[in-house]
């Protein structure tokens, strides 16, 4: 009358520590994800100066906000020698119209923003805005700087 002890319901005696016979393992292996975002925070780094490309110009520095802007907006620079680049490309004077609406998709309700240097000739400027709004641009804006403390 002696009685068998055994392992209750299992085939054999031995059994797999912490893991159930035939349960799914829960736990995620974060350590590929962790290299993954730190290669990708590295690329972005690197990066993300060679982004901010454009015609290097000395703005005026004023008090003014930054503007939230989605899209990559029209833009036209006047450098200390009074040269206009439209969107990084040479332009002259007479061809600006022109150019202006091959760029605008929204038509004469495009804004387009003015850079111009704090050495250049403010009549240079303005010159330059009077052919943006007699083109029929109506949305113009002057870009300067955040005055730095």
């Amino acid at each position: 009358m002696g009685m068998s002890v055994s392992s209750a319901g299992h085939k054999s005696g031995r059994r797999r520590r912490g893991v159930p016979r035939y349960g799914a393992m829960a736990e995620i292996n974060m350590t590929p994800f962790i290299d993954v975002m730190l290669v990708l925070l590295i690329i972005f780094m690197v990066a993300a100066p060679l982004l901010a490309t454009g015609v290097p110009i000395d703005l005026p520095e004023t008090k003014a906000a930054a503007l939230n802007i989605d899209t990559k907006p029209i833009s036209v620079s006047v450098d200390e020698h009074g040269l206009l680049t439209l969107m990084d490309q040479p332009v002259s004077m007479d061809t600006l119209p022109d150019r202006l609406r091959e760029l605008a998709k929204g038509g004469f309700d495009e804004r387009i923003y003015v850079r111009g240097s704090k050495m250049v000739n403010y009549g240079r400027v303005a010159e330059v805005i009077s052919v943006i709004t007699s083109a029929g641009y109506k949305k113009v804006a002057l870009v300067t700087e955040p005055e730095k403390k």
